[in-house]
């Protein structure tokens, strides 16, 4: 806390009880003011006239969105996360005024966990991928609600799968011959249920569209590189993900999980006692329960499609990282069933690993276009042994080794090779967190270099990335 007056405001939706903190002379000025930005700048600017500069505290909650602006403005303003405020628990009386100094009196301490506050462009992105789980939720309630209305009068449908064009017709049949011989009544109840089952699949439909126009978005392009090649992860869930945790690159690999509180079991110690219960189930519930899903889909064995048009799209060094993840995530998935744990459990440490995979593929981004020369070469030669070198966890391949040295192609020019000798190879650069990887465009090619399976498409321990068997194919150096 650099500041020398502490701000904490208590926002409702027609008023804000401000309380002020002057950290040198321990003066407190408080204020009663209607719920607009510009009254909370007013009493800024006096506040600044008379005792310096100011840090504003609020809660995050539905109100004091119009607050944001305040860093426009050179104001400085944190968004306080509510479940990590200090509030003492021998204080059973809470008033908008004591809320005020608590908000002033912790940003004072620098006691207070700020939440990253979302543009308003993210925002409206984040309103509309809810709407769609809203709109998932009530589609599930309405179809609930249709099939046991049948089934308490013993209708049961006998096909394979249920909501499709075929399950249609058979509920226009069973309307037909069963539902109008039972009543007017029933009839009435039986058309309402199904209007609403059409109603919210035609909702859910109009919501799917909208999100598919953001996949295309700008600001979201880099976790595009998500979708479509990581098991699980559709164009939904991408984007969903992205408006959800918003800057990816503000965590690690080993922090990335901690987001969703993933796998980390509730625990009391004391003493010489430790007891351990289910997951706490906190932070992000949205984000939780995506991930959640799309680890369901790394149990069946993994056959990449050619059919997959995302693969051919992609750039060589994501297509790697994906195929990487997927493998390592299916071997994991049957590893946890082989030793008995429970379905659930394994679901959840595949989605707890799995947030590391989204994170480098959500971080990897192109760096500027080097060139490689023999003196590169032979530094990489000497600084990197691609089949020992540890890495972060979120960059292992299934082996515990290096992704290198696990899955990514390996072509290195040996130490008399003319070529290398004498030729600059073009390369790019690729970094994933604060790991960088260089890829050479041109040097599979050359007939000095030995056989690798990356001349044909061929993949250490599994098939080519569909896509990209055929022509020139970048190749790692480091």
């Amino acid at each position: 806390f650099t500041e020398r007056a502490s701000l904490g405001l208590d926002v409702h939706a027609r008023s804000i009880k401000a309380a002020a903190i002057d950290t040198l002379t321990g003066e407190l000025i408080e204020r009663t003011m209607p719920s607009d930005a510009g009254e909370v700048m007013a009493l800024v600017a006096g506040l600044r006239a008379g005792h310096g500069d100011v840090k504003v505290s609020c809660e995050a909650g539905p109100t004091g969105f119009e607050l944001q602006d305040l860093p426009e403005e050179g104001i400085a303003c944190q968004v306080a996360a509510p479940s990590k405020l200090l509030r003492p628990s021998g204080e059973w009386v809470k008033t908008d005024r004591r809320y005020a100094i608590l908000l002033a009196r912790l940003a004072r301490n620098n006691d207070i966990v700020a939440v990253r506050v979302p543009t308003r462009s993210r925002e409206g992105a984040r309103d509309l991928v809810r709407s769609r789980a809203d709109a998932r939720g009530d589609l599930m309630t309405a179809r609930h609600r249709l099939s046991k209305m049948l089934l308490r009068r013993g209708i049961v449908y006998d096909g394979a799968r249920t909501w499709t064009r075929i399950h249609d017709a058979w509920l226009q049949r069973v309307r037909r011959d069963h539902v109008i011989g039972v009543g007017p009544s029933a009839l009435a109840a039986f058309d309402d249920a199904y209007d609403t089952v059409v109603h919210a699949t035609a909702r859910r439909d109009r919501l799917d569209e909208a999100i598919a126009g953001l996949y295309h978005d700008g600001e979201l392009r880099p976790h595009r590189q998500a979708s479509g090649l990581f098991r699980g992860v559709s164009v939904l869930t991408a984007v969903s993900l992205a408006v959800e945790i918003g800057d990816w690159s503000r965590f690690k690999g080993s922090t990335i999980a901690s987001y969703f509180y993933l796998g980390l079991p509730s625990e009391h110690f004391s003493g010489t006692s430790r007891s351990q219960g289910l997951i706490t189930k906190t932070g992000n519930t949205h984000a939780r329960r995506l991930l959640i899903e799309a680890a369901w889909h790394h149990a069946p064995a993994y056959r990449p499609s050619k059919a997959n048009g995302y693969w051919a799209l992609a750039p060589v060094p994501v297509a790697e990282r994906a195929d990487a993840g997927n493998r390592r995530l299916h071997a994991r998935y049957q590893a946890l069933t082989a030793r008995g744990k429970k379905h659930a459990v394994v679901a959840t440490t595949i989605a707890r690993e799995s947030a590391g995979w989204l994170w480098s593929l959500a971080t990897m981004e192109p760096r500027t276009s080097t060139t490689t020369t023999t003196g590169r070469l032979n530094q990489v030669r000497r600084n990197h042994d691609l089949t020992h070198q540890t890495r972060s966890p979120a960059c292992r391949g299934h082996t515990g080794r290096s992704v290198q040295g696990a899955h990514a192609h390996q072509l290195w020019a040996p130490r008399g090779d003319a070529r290398a000798q004498t030729t600059e190879l073009p390369a790019e650069e690729w970094s994933c967190g604060n790991q960088t990887r260089v890829y050479q465009t041109d040097y599979a090619s050359t007939t000095h270099a030995p056989h690798n399976p990356a001349d044909t498409g061929e993949r250490p321990g599994g098939p080519p990335i569909p896509g990209q068997e055929q022509g020139a194919r970048p190749t790692l150096l480091t």
